[in-house]
């Protein structure tokens, strides 16, 4: 720890409609803040319905939303089907404000959506600019196909409000890997906002095994939040059953928003098996890819940075619907040669599949690549934090000196 904010606090927004990214992503930042500086307090809103089943750093909380889900062709239904999706976003809305008007950060930081799921940030990003607090907004490396998001974000004026509201914009990746706002007209006072500040680490931070970790060697097969990973599994399981010299040892992880009933029907098939095993979900992802020999996932952001933070031989089979952001990023990352991918088209071949989880084991990790990972973005983050505090400690101090 480099010094003490005691008065300091930070609050977080993830509207989380889909997986686990934007959560992880948060806690990520959250802890490594509360590391830096003693006294620090980080208050996260999440919208997951399993933000519970996470631990928490002291100093680290979070207040739950009523949770939303994004269907798979992009439109949004509450979780609790008989509860109006408008209703649902008013009391969103209003625990946004409160939480708010109760916590009264120094800093917002607000993840991937500007104002919010339904614009429901807009009105307290309104009200905390009006009492003088720091405004940030935090985007992925990659956000989507440049047409899909320059026509949502013109249909919603997004980029008018970000120019209006936010003092800063912290893309979480490298200049040089890819620019999330690209192929989109962006004002000037905009692109002056942006700041790269790398990758965001990983690290694995408990002594003791997972629960679930394997012996011996293994391919962990991670699906993120599952809500759309049936495919990479099935993929997986059929390359296992049509090539009988595919004996590396496979623990897939099916994440917790898959449907219960393939979840059952994965247990089912796994079970037949005799080189996979199949669980649920482990709230410790970084244990488990920590201790893999290497990596097959869908690419989405947080996985990405685990995959770079470890060092792991990766093979990424990236989704392309609702979005294209997993694509793109896998596409990027096989072009500097950090990592093999097959879309899914391609996955779908069981011979052609078996073949590269054959090949993974002995490739190169990442940093074998001179690209280079970096992987500076929390210390990034965490020395602009520290710097805006210490600022805000100053202004009382020299009003006074005026009196």
């Amino acid at each position: 720890m480099t010094r003490s904010f005691e008065q300091g606090r930070i609050l977080m927004y993830s509207h989380d409609t889909f997986g686990l990214g934007h959560l992880r992503r948060c806690r990520t930042i959250a802890h490594a803040l509360v590391e830096e500086y003693r006294g620090l307090n980080v208050l996260i809103i999440s919208g997951a319905t399993i933000a519970g089943a996470f631990d928490y750093r002291a100093r680290v909380d979070f207040v739950k939303i009523p949770s939303v889900i994004k269907l798979r062709n992009g439109e949004y239904t509450s979780l609790e089907r008989h509860i109006d999706l408008e209703d649902t976003l008013n009391m969103r809305r209003s625990i946004i404000r409160h939480t708010a008007e109760t916590f009264k950060p120094d800093i917002f930081i607000i993840d991937k959506e500007p104002m919010g799921l339904g614009g429901e940030v807009e009105e307290t990003l309104a009200y905390l600019k009006g009492r003088g607090t720091r405004l940030i907004l935090g985007l992925r490396e990659v956000m989507d196909a440049p047409h899909l998001l320059e026509a949502e974000w013109k249909r919603k004026d997004v980029m008018q409000k970000i120019e209006r509201f936010y003092d800063d914009i912290w893309v979480y990746g490298p200049p040089d890997f890819y620019d999330p706002l690209i192929g989109l007209d962006v004002p000037a006072p905009v692109r002056d906002k942006m700041n790269f500040v790398g990758f965001l680490q990983r690290s694995a931070p408990h002594q003791d095994r997972s629960l679930h970790q394997p012996d011996g060697d293994y391919i962990l097969v991670t699906t993120g939040g599952g809500g759309d990973g049936a495919d990479l599994v099935e993929d997986v399981i059929q390359a296992y059953q049509q090539d009988p010299t595919l004996t590396h040892k496979a623990l897939i992880v099916l994440g917790p928003y898959m449907p219960a009933e393939q979840r059952t029907m994965f247990a089912k098939k796994g079970a037949a098996i005799p080189y996979i095993e199949v669980i649920e979900f482990d709230t410790r992802m970084e244990e488990l890819i920590a201790s893999s020999k290497a990596v097959v996932a869908m690419g989405g952001y947080n996985t990405y940075c685990e995959i770079l933070s470890f060092d792991k031989p990766a093979l990424i089979i990236p989704r392309v619907m609702p979005r294209e952001e997993q694509l793109i990023r896998a596409t990027r990352a096989a072009e500097l040669g950090l990592i093999d991918m097959l879309r899914p088209e391609e996955s779908r071949d069981p011979k052609r599949l078996a073949a590269a989880l054959k090949a993974l084991p002995s490739r190169l990790p990442p940093s074998s690549n001179s690209a280079g990972l970096h992987l500076e973005g929390l210390s990034n983050i965490a020395r602009m934090v520290g710097s805006e505090l210490a600022q805000r400690e100053l202004i009382p101090a020299i009003a006074e000196e005026a009196h």
